[in-house]
C-alpha cells in the first residue's frame, strides 16, 4: 500500500512504522457505509486535479447537504453548475482523469475523508434520470456537466488540526454574472 515515493519519504524521515499502521487500519480501496454517510451530509468538496504536464489546480464545489451523489461504494458523482465559464476542473480531467476530493465537516465532526479516483466527464444529457431529479429538488443552476468518480482509495483526514465553524445566513447567487454579488473584482484593488 502507498505509492513508491511516500516510501521513499517515509524512510527518510523514520515514519514508515507509523504509515504502515495508517495504510492497515485506515485505507480503503472503496466507500464503507460510514464514508457513504458521511459523504451524503456534505455540503461542500475540494476537487484536485492536475492536467498531463502535471500543473495543478484545486477548486471547492458548494451546494445543499448531498453535494456529492454516492452511486454505489466504487462510484462517486457531482454536477459541474454554471460558474464562471473557465472550467479549469474539467480541462485538467479532459488530460489527466486522476482526481482527489476532500471533505471535511466543519460544523460537526471536524473530521475529513480523502477520496482519490479516476474521474470522467459526462453530459447532463447521459446522466441518469433520477440524478436529475435529485439536483432539481436541490439546485436551481443548469447543471452543465456531471464528472462521474471511479473511487480507487479513501481514508480518513483526522479532526486534530481541523478548526470548528458555524453557519450563518448569507444569499447564494447561483449562477448570477453580477461581478458585485460574485465579489469578482475584490483582488484587483491596488494598495
Amino acid at each position: 500500500m502507498g505509492m513508491q515515493s511516500e516510501r521513499v519519504i517515509q524512510s527518510k524521515l523514520g515514519s514508515r512504522e507509523r504509515a504502515e499502521r495508517f495504510y492497515q487500519s485506515h485505507l480503503q480501496d472503496h466507500l464503507t457505509p460510514q464514508m457513504q454517510d458521511f459523504i451524503r451530509r456534505q455540503s461542500m468538496v475540494f476537487i484536485a486535479t492536475a492536467d498531463a504536464e502535471g500543473s495543478c489546480d484545486c477548486s471547492p464545489r458548494f451546494g445543499k447537504e448531498g453535494l456529492v451523489l454516492v452511486v454505489d461504494e466504487l462510484t462517486l458523482a457531482y454536477p459541474e453548475f454554471r460558474g464562471n465559464g473557465v472550467f479549469a476542473s474539467l480541462g485538467n480531467i479532459s488530460e489527466n482523469p486522476q482526481i482527489g476530493l476532500l471533505f471535511i465537516d466543519f460544523l460537526e465532526t471536524t473530521v475529513g475523508l480523502h477520496v482519490n479516483g479516476r474521474a470522467a466527464c459526462r453530459p447532463a444529457s447521459e446522466i441518469p434520470a433520477q440524478w436529475k431529479a435529485n439536483y432539481k429538488a436541490k439546485m436551481r443552476s443548469a447543471i452543465e456537466q456531471w464528472v462521474v468518480i471511479d473511487v480507487e482509495e479513501a481514508f480518513i483526514h483526522c479532526s486534530k488540526h481541523v478548526p470548528k465553524f458555524q453557519t450563518l445566513g448569507k444569499k447564494i447567487w447561483w449562477g448570477t454574472d453580477d461581478p458585485v454579488k460574485k465579489s469578482s473584482a475584490f483582488f484587483e484593488h491596488d494598495g
